[in-house]
């Protein structure tokens, strides 16, 4: 199964699992007079929707270069990204100004949580954070940053789970503003989620470089080859997903044309093998004196 497939179908598992999870919270928001809950809720639906933007950017990323698009359309993928961390912040921002307004305005009397919402609040914890799991396991895997992003938003239904959870079992023991504040403090963790993933995906949408380490490890391959005296420059570029190498290798200059075109196929090869994110590969040619 190739990597467009696997994402669809783990995307297919969250959407299934955050419609299912959404109906049972908006009933124990409504039923059991939890806001917390009703918050938590709308936190859930949004992940269904963030899931299909997902789904659509994986489809567009898979996308083969065409002739105005020689490099590819990975870049897709971190654009799905932006679109669920402008999602999660609206969401946060919604969540938040009602929770404070219940708050100001005393609304959160009417708010009295009953044991159907403590249980569903537990429910949903652990199957967020099941989901969490399962979905951060392929987005690991298939370095994708639309799956990251989707498996964040598990991770923040998680823990605004959590929140909930809290706020309901205040409001049941009396101190009843909890329920709202709760809500808050779910929204204050969304935001910060929000902005992380558009960080991360911003980087990549402007060609960060890669870490050290990897850098790292891509000198280490070049230098294997002992035909190499120095590695003069090595750039890298994050394009989504994929890595972009553009490095200059100096070797000895009495070489011929063909022999140093070689060694640089050579390490093209090395490179593209063992590093398998490199989905472009420039290795330039410098004279230089043999070492003695």
């Amino acid at each position: 199964m190739n990597r467009e497939k696997i994402i669809i179908k783990v995307s297919y598992v969250t959407i299934f699992s955050n419609t299912l999870l959404s109906v049972l919270k908006l009933m124990a928001g409504w039923l059991g007079k939890s806001k917390a809950m009703i918050s938590d809720a709308i936190h859930s639906l949004s992940d269904v929707l963030s899931t299909i933007i997902v789904i659509i950017g994986v489809k567009m990323a898979s996308k083969k270069s065409d002739r105005e698009h020689p490099y590819g359309h990975e870049k897709f993928e971190c654009i799905a990204a932006l679109l669920l961390s402008y999602m999660l912040f609206l969401v946060s921002i919604f969540i938040g100004y009602h929770g404070i307004d219940d708050i100001l305005h005393h609304r959160y009397i009417h708010y009295l949580p009953n044991f159907f919402s403590l249980i569903i609040a537990i429910v949903s914890i652990v199957i967020k954070e099941l989901m969490y799991w399962y979905t951060m396991k392929f987005a690991k895997k298939l370095k994708s940053d639309a799956l990251k992003a989707d498996a964040w938003h598990h991770r923040s239904d998680a823990l605004s789970s959590i929140g909930a959870l809290f706020g309901i079992i205040g409001s049941m023991c009396g101190v009843k503003f909890l329920d709202s504040l709760a809500s808050v403090i779910i929204a204050l963790f969304i935001i910060k989620v929000s902005l992380d993933i558009f960080k991360d995906a911003m980087n990549k949408m402007i060609d960060k470089s890669c870490n050290p380490k990897m850098e790292q490890k891509m000198r280490k391959i070049i230098y294997s080859n002992k035909n190499v005296i120095n590695i003069d420059m090595l750039k890298t570029r994050l394009f989504g997903p994929k890595i972009y190498v553009d490095c200059e290798i100096a070797l000895d200059k009495t070489m011929t044309l063909e022999e140093s075109h070689k060694i640089a196929e050579e390490i093209h090869g090395e490179l593209e093998k063992k590093i398998k994110e490199i989905k472009h590969c420039m290795i330039h040619v410098n004279p230089a004196e043999k070492n003695k």
